[in-house]
C-alpha cells in the first residue's frame, strides 16, 4: 500500500514542533569511521569512506543530496596534544551531490590520521 502522510506539527503532548523543523534540521548523512583504514563503525546515508591518503578521506553518500550546497561538520579523535585541524577539503575536491572530501591534519605534520581513538565523524546537513 503506497501513500502519503502529511503532518504539519509533531507533538509529544508537552512539546511541539513543525514537521519542517524535523525534515530540514536533521542530518541528511552521518558517519563514524576509523581514520587509518576508512572502516565504517556506524552511518546513515553513507555507502562507504575512501581513505585517499593519511588524513584525507572521501565520504560517499548512499542517496545523492539534492544539491552540493550543504553544510559539513567534521570532528576527529584527540591528537594527543599536537594540535589538530579538521574540515571539508575543498583543495582536494569540491563537494558533489554524491560525495564530500574531508581531512584531518596536525600542526607541524600536515595531513595525518587522527590520533588517540583514531576515529573521524562527519555529519551533513542540507
Amino acid at each position: 500500500m503506497a501513500g502519503t502522510l502529511t503532518i504539519s506539527t509533531l507533538s509529544d503532548g508537552t512539546n511541539s514542533t513543525s514537521s519542517t523543523n524535523c525534515i530540514q534540521g536533521s542530518a541528511k548523512a552521518w558517519v563514524n569511521f576509523v581514520g587509518s583504514s576508512g572502516s565504517v563503525n556506524g552511518s546513515y546515508n553513507v555507502s562507504s569512506v575512501t581513505r585517499s591518503s593519511a588524513g584525507s578521506y572521501i565520504v560517499n553518500f548512499t542517496n545523492a543530496m539534492s544539491s552540493a550546497s550543504y553544510a559539513t561538520l567534521v570532528t576527529a579523535g584527540n591528537s594527543g596534544g599536537t594540535g589538530q585541524t579538521i574540515g571539508q577539503n575543498y583543495a582536494s575536491a569540491a563537494p558533489t551531490t554524491t560525495s564530500v572530501s574531508v581531512y584531518c591534519a596536525t600542526n607541524g605534520v600536515g595531513n595525518a590520521d587522527p590520533g588517540s581513538s583514531g576515529q573521524m565523524n562527519v555529519a551533513v546537513f542540507r
